[in-house]
């Protein structure tokens, strides 16, 4: 019967000791009875797989299928990789190709204006814009996108006005802004046909300058005043998204109706019709004051506002041209108008009020688009 208790650590090292001084020496020499003992116990008991031999044989063929099935894997990620970079090189971060400026991660939109804010925002990063990214560079990268960006404060009845006239009067005033600056027949230089409608036909002169000014644009009857409005054979809107960012504010209207406060800036990602693929943007500014006012006291249409008072800042756009649209600066073209002269103002800056702080009512120029 072979002795199968464990081999102690003594009789272990003199079995190297042993084996050691055999190897040196320089004929074969019979092992010694420790020797042959340790042998013959070692051969009974066994050594466990993995115990100073390394792992099993059945092991390592499970290891070498798993890493041909990882490297099998791996080999497919790689490929389709190549493919896509060769389609889009600009994925690859630094963009080590030249090929457009790195792709930079949207940060969290931010939440929706309730009160001015106290300064300009702060600088994004050093981008050029692109057809693929026409937002690269600006501010309003983390602004909401379009009608997203006009949010309603929660309605409640203001003097003898009640919380549905006032839903139903910021419902109206947000399509206001919608058909006069987002809608895409608008930008397109056509008739504004749905902003118009929303407004009271017994405020004639309103309408009679409206009507006259996109029929025949001029200094004295311009557009503008209230329209977003691109010359379709001279720019294009990038995309199909338009930056918005902005508040609406309500109180006790003068005519016993619903008074609504607006103030938004929209962002428009443009390009030239023809030739240059350079994209850059046109930042507009509106300010409008409108009213629903109470049809059972004053001689207005039911379900249309009254429009008192609009103000506008135009950022990136030709000075004194007044054909009724929107004329965006590109570096590879020239001045469709005079120079600027005028003080130079961040067009992303909402904190102040429009016009304020200008010294004359002169174009000027913008720190940034």
């Amino acid at each position: 019967m072979v002795d199968r208790s464990p081999i102690s650590d003594d009789e272990w090292r003199a079995f190297v000791e042993e084996s050691e001084r055999g190897a040196a020496a320089s004929a074969p020499k019979e092992p010694s009875a420790r020797a042959r003992m340790v042998t013959e116990r070692l051969r009974g008991q066994g050594e466990p797989e993995g115990w100073r031999t390394g792992p099993a044989s059945r092991e390592l063929d499970g290891r070498a299928g798993r890493r041909r099935k990882l490297w099998s894997v791996l080999g497919v990620a790689l490929a389709l990789g190549v493919v896509v970079v060769s389609i889009k090189p600009s994925l690859l971060p630094g963009d080590p190709f030249s090929m457009g400026e790195p792709e930079v991660a949207a940060g969290s939109p931010l939440p929706a204006e309730t009160a001015a804010p106290t300064g300009a925002p702060a600088p994004a990063p050093e981008q050029v814009p692109t057809i693929d990214r026409p937002f690269a560079g600006s501010p309003a990268l983390s602004w909401a996108d379009g009608e997203a960006g006009i949010v309603l404060p929660a309605a409640t009845a203001v003097g003898s006005a009640s919380k549905q006239r006032v839903t139903q009067a910021l419902e109206l005033t947000r399509k206001l802004l919608v058909g006069a600056n987002l809608d895409p027949k608008t930008l397109r230089g056509e008739r504004p046909a749905a902003a118009l409608s929303l407004l009271d036909p017994k405020q004639p002169d309103l309408l009679n300058y409206l009507n006259t000014s996109l029929r025949s644009p001029d200094e004295k009857n311009d557009p503008l005043t209230l329209f977003s409005r691109f010359d379709p054979d001279e720019v294009r809107i990038v995309g199909d998204v338009v930056k918005t960012r902005g508040r609406m504010t309500f109180k006790k209207g003068e005519f016993a109706g619903v008074a609504v406060h607006a103030d938004y800036t929209f962002v428009y990602p443009v390009r030239l019709a023809e030739g240059s693929n350079e994209v850059t943007r046109t930042i507009v500014r509106r300010v409008i004051d409108v009213e629903l006012p109470d049809p059972a006291h004053y001689d207005v249409t039911a379900g249309r506002l009254v429009l008192h008072n609009r103000d506008q800042q135009l950022g990136n756009s030709a000075c004194d041209v007044y054909d009724g649209f929107l004329h965006p600066e590109f570096r590879a073209t020239a001045s469709a108008g005079p120079d600027p002269t005028g003080p130079t103002k961040d067009p992303y800056d909402r904190s102040k009020g429009v016009g304020e702080g200008d010294a004359s009512d002169s174009c000027g120029t913008v720190s940034r688009v």
